[in-house]
Parts: C-alpha cells; structure tokens; sequence
C-alpha cells in the first residue's frame, strides 16, 4: 500500500503546484502576454481548486487526499493536514491549524481577486 499512497502524495503535490504555480503563471503571463493564462477553463479549474480547499479548510473537514494517503501509509487517518505535515517535517515546527486555514482562504481571495485585474476573456462565439 506504500505505492499507492505515494502516488496519492505525488498527485496531492501536482494539485498544489497548480494551485500555488498557476497563481504565478497568471500574474507572470499577464506581464508577458500569455493569452493561455486569460483561458477560462484553466482560470475556473484553478479558482476551484484553491476554492475546495479554502472551503475544506474553513469547514474543518480534512483534505480526502491526505486521508486517503494516511490511510493507504499507516491504516490510520492523522490529525494534520497534508501541507501542515510537511511544513512541520521541513521546518520541525507545527504551526497551528487556523494559520493554514487563514493561508488557503487569503491566498484563495487571491485568486479570485486575480479574476478582476487579470480577467480571463470572453468565451470564443461558435
């Protein structure tokens, strides 16, 4: 079960690197004029994502893909969330639960101001 659990760890890590990479992309792509960054459907999927993962926060409710990968490590479900685990593993210090929760709902306020001063465009006429 250890396999299955990495890949849920990789897959967990992809989802944060487009959450916290696309949010660079956009601001990075507006300078430079990436018209992929002002794509509607990148732009909802990614506003989603950090949407669900405000909302779990904000709710208490612990990310699936972090139990699941508890789960599939250890048979247990731990008391941490999955980005609140590492942080506390690379700097060898938990901060408390609310800061994260604070972190995802400001960063996701973030991304949705993003859609007011870097608007997607318009969906093509078919």
């Amino acid at each position: 079960m250890t396999a299955l659990a990495d890949i849920v760890l990789v897959l967990h890590a992809l989802v944060a690197l487009f959450i916290v990479g696309g949010f660079a992309a956009i601001w990075l792509g507006a300078a430079l004029g990436w018209a992929w960054v002002r794509e509607r459907r990148f732009r909802f999927w990614h506003l989603a994502a950090i949407g669900v993962v405000a909302l779990l926060a904000a709710l208490d409710v612990p990310c699936p893909l972090t139990v699941l990968e508890d789960w599939l490590r250890t048979g247990n479900v731990g008391p941490q969330g999955c980005i609140e685990s590492w942080v506390g593993r690379l700097l060898f210090y938990a901060l408390p639960t609310w800061m994260f929760t604070l972190a995802y709902v400001l960063f996701a306020l973030a991304v949705l101001l993003t859609w007011r001063y870097v608007p997607p465009r318009p969906n093509p006429r078919r």
